[in-house]
């Protein structure tokens, strides 16, 4: 079992900059691709960006694409997702999740969530 803890949400002004990090624990994650995900109130919850296990390949949602940057440290079990030029449609609650080896970009592909951390971009 993996268990995911996303932290460093919070209130930021529409230009600003966010960096969310999720801690796993319960077993390693290196051998595990990860994913960030969002869910907005009354909207389906949509994939962001995904990274593969080893971090050399990244993926993007096109809506946060050169704007959000994924990466992890195996070492210290932990991905992150750095989000700069933050707009008010990009907020949600954001999502960690892990699923095995090989990297995919949709909700019912991964086997394991955290809670979620919010994420509120004011105008």
């Amino acid at each position: 079992q993996v268990q995911l803890v996303e932290s460093g949400g919070g209130l930021v002004q529409a230009g600003g900059s966010l960096r969310l990090s999720c801690a796993a624990s319960g077993r390693t994650v290196s051998s595990y691709a990860m994913g960030w995900f969002r869910q907005a109130p009354g909207k389906e919850r949509e994939f962001v960006a995904a990274i593969s296990w080893r971090g050399d390949s990244t993926y993007y949602a096109d809506s946060v694409k050169g704007r959000f940057a994924i990466s992890r440290d195996n070492a210290k079990n932990t991905v992150y997702l750095q989000m700069n030029s933050l707009k008010p449609e990009d907020t949600a609650v954001y999502y960690c999740a892990a699923r095995n080896w090989v990297v995919r970009t949709t909700t019912q592909d991964y086997d394991y969530w955290g809670q979620g951390t919010q994420v509120t971009v004011s105008s």
